[in-house]
């Protein structure tokens, strides 16, 4: 159930930029920004830490968007549940134990997804891969109709 003023949709991208394809989680979230759909909000981070629990609970629903070497040459969308581990206080986290800690102090329960950006060259630098870039559209395209979904229905 929705609350008022709460955001339909929360899109967290995550990933370090200075690591190429690592980057590809930002690369999308700041690439989905610029459609500045309504009822879509996005949060870009380096890394997922606890204090991102306060921020995710209050949305209806959130997609963590991420870099992954677990091969394939899509993205991937795979639905989330929280951690049930109680080591969710570390210094930085997963995206179940951020849900775990949105659920636990904050009583958020946002349905959530994770977006598997396939991953290929993780070296120095800020491009991506061209095998990396090939995900981008896609991905955006995901999130776009994930989008559409929600705020309609939220």
């Amino acid at each position: 159930m929705m609350m008022e003023g709460q955001p339909p949709m929360m899109v967290v991208g995550y990933g370090n930029t200075l690591r190429r394809d690592d980057g590809l989680g930002v690369r999308v979230a700041e690439a989905f920004a610029e459609l500045r759909l309504p009822g879509v909000e996005v949060v870009i981070r380096h890394q997922l830490v606890p204090e991102l629990a306060e921020t995710v609970a209050k949305a209806s629903c959130v997609v963590f968007v991420d870099a992954s070497s677990c091969g394939g040459d899509k993205p991937e969308l795979v639905r989330m549940k929280p951690s049930n581990s109680n080591g969710v206080f570390a210094h930085a986290s997963d995206p179940a134990s951020i849900l775990a800690l949105a659920a636990q102090l904050y009583n958020g329960h946002p349905e959530a997804w994770s977006l598997n950006m396939p991953a290929h060259d993780f070296g120095f630098g800020e491009e991506i891969s061209p095998e990396g870039m090939k995900g981008l559209y896609p991905a955006i395209e995901y999130l776009r109709r994930l989008a559409s979904a929600v705020t309609r229905d939220g």
